[in-house]
């Protein structure tokens, strides 16, 4: 006898569910249906008269958000990245995207030590040809859920002149603003 499962997918994302099927001889088969990934991007544009340019993408599965930066026109060396707290990047020094995402109130510092900004991404190293990438992988962070202090939808992803020293407040004296850009779901 053949059995037919069939799924009806609903919305953005699923939870993940399983679903038993009967075989032949009451045998019980158990069929897990992956679950649907949620994506969002900014897109990179100069700020404060430099070359940078970019995309950042987020894709959330299990619980989890994997962020991929991809940096073009950067000076070589290390670079600051942060989410800020606006997604505006409308300001040609990009100051329009406000401060650091920091929905818990804490100070600034290094990513996943003592305390640290859910904005304070770190840093990224432009080769001699001014390309960088970077990648993250967390549960801090979500998209497009109820939670404000863990949602990146609406912020934006800001990259600095200069590295973050990780240390000074309230945001790692990281220099000018030369790369913005909004976080923003991608629709399927």
């Amino acid at each position: 006898m053949k059995n037919y499962l069939i799924i009806a997918l609903i919305g953005v994302t699923l939870v993940g569910c399983k679903e038993t099927v009967k075989e032949e001889e009451n045998k019980e088969e158990t069929v897990e249906v992956v679950e649907k990934t949620a994506t969002a991007t900014a897109q990179i544009a100069a700020k404060s008269n430099s070359t940078v340019s970019g995309t950042v993408t987020f894709t959330e599965n299990d619980g989890k958000v994997y962020m991929k930066a991809d940096f073009t026109g950067l000076t070589p060396g290390e670079h600051a990245i942060h989410i800020h707290e606006n997604g505006d990047c409308s300001a040609e020094d990009g100051s329009s995207a406000g401060g650091h995402w920091n929905p818990t109130k804490e100070e600034h510092g290094e990513w996943e030590h003592k305390m640290f900004h859910k904005g304070d991404i770190g840093n990224l190293t432009a080769d001699e040809n001014g390309i960088a990438t970077i990648t993250k992988e967390t549960d801090l962070w979500c998209i497009s859920c109820e939670d404000e202090t863990k949602n990146i939808i609406g912020k934006s992803i800001v990259v600095h002149k200069d590295a973050d020293d990780m240390k000074s407040q309230p945001s790692g004296n990281a220099g000018d603003r030369i790369g913005c850009g909004e976080i923003v779901l991608e629709q399927k």
